[in-house]
């Protein structure tokens, strides 16, 4: 029954009944299995692989003298070879992939710990594509080394060279469609304001929390110092930290708008560039970001002594990551900016920042 056809995809590949012994090169077009009584059950060789002269006396052993397989025409590409080509075009800095499909999908991995960037119009633009397929994590996550942080496949077997072109074609484009950025791990100086902590009235709680989640980033805190509600105070501690080599401020309390809260302003004062006051994140609506010499300045309102998760979580590794802030950012960040406030928080496993 040499070379009867049995089925046309819409393609030019076609499956089709053929000798064993002419099967070498051929792609299966169904899985084949094989049971070893007691030991094992399952696939010996799964649809899409290519039979080699080294599979013969297996498939032999398994009573095939003959296979149902595809021809790949001209200008189509197999599964594996496709999805090879998509990773390398859609790997941008620090992530990478083994080159070793698995039932025809890679996974694309962090080279190094840090802040994974996705181009998501890209990305939607890619899986617009017929026969192609591109699942990601968020953009902004925070990543390992070695986490997974995209998988790319083709979804036929048999992919046509148009749609596989048009693909890489936007991938190439932006040069990767995902990047990890790393994390900085800069000397972090924290000021933190208010007549009650600064006369004694009561207990800071600010320190050992932003102590805590810089030290998730390796980074320290190296300098705090504690201000009464007055803008030149304020202002002239946020230099000095500067002169003495902080690349990382953060200044707690006084970001409301009470007319007693004069934070916000003391950033202006100290030489402010680029300011941005005011998130539609909740809880942090009254987060400040800005720039005094070139060093990031965050304003922190006090929802981050009270909540596990804030504007101040999804906004430090991006800080960390070398990202400037601005107000186009922090408007994206109202989509999915609405913490639920769950009795047990789970973050960063939520909703939250997604």
């Amino acid at each position: 029954m040499k070379g009867e056809a049995v089925l046309t995809s819409k393609y030019s590949s076609m499956a089709e009944v053929i000798p064993l012994d002419e099967a070498v090169g051929k792609v299966l077009a169904h899985d084949i299995t094989e049971i070893r009584p007691g030991r094992f059950k399952g696939a010996a060789f799964k649809k899409g692989h290519v039979v080699r002269e080294e599979d013969l006396e297996h498939l032999r052993r398994l009573g095939k003298e003959n296979l149902f397989v595809l021809h790949i025409g001209a200008g189509e590409y197999h599964e594996d070879d496709a999805a090879r080509l998509m990773a390398d075009a859609l790997c941008g800095d620090n992530v990478i992939h083994d080159g070793n499909p698995a039932e025809g999908k890679i996974a694309l991995k962090a080279a190094l710990r840090g802040l994974l960037k996705v181009e998501v119009e890209a990305l939607t633009r890619f899986n617009m594509i017929p026969d192609v397929t591109c699942a990601a994590r968020h953009n902004n996550t925070v990543v390992e080394k070695g986490e997974i942080v995209a998988g790319t496949r083709a979804i036929p077997l048999v992919i046509r060279g148009e749609f596989l072109d048009r693909a890489l074609g936007v991938a190439r484009q932006e040069k990767g469609i995902f990047s990890v950025k790393p994390f900085s791990t800069p000397s972090a100086g924290a000021v933190i304001t208010g007549n009650e902590i600064y006369y004694g009235r009561i207990e800071d709680k600010f320190a050992p929390i932003l102590r805590k989640k810089l030290k998730f980033f390796d980074s320290s805190l190296d300098e705090i110092a504690f201000c009464p509600d007055e803008r030149t105070i304020i202002a002239d501690t946020i230099m000095r930290f500067i002169d003495k080599g902080v690349r990382l401020v953060l200044v707690a309390g006084g970001m409301s708008v009470d007319p007693d809260d004069v934070s916000r302003m003391a950033v202006k004062d100290a030489g402010a560039e680029d300011l941005v006051y005011g998130s539609p994140v909740l809880p942090g609506a009254m987060f400040l970001y800005a720039r005094v010499r070139n060093v990031p300045i965050m304003g922190l309102p006090a929802c981050v002594l009270f909540y596990r998760a804030t504007v101040f979580d999804l906004m430090l590794p991006r800080v960390l990551a070398g990202e400037k802030i601005t107000r186009k950012d922090l408007a994206e960040m109202a989509h999915g900016g609405l913490c639920l406030n769950c009795e047990k928080c789970h973050y960063p496993i939520c909703p939250f920042g997604k």
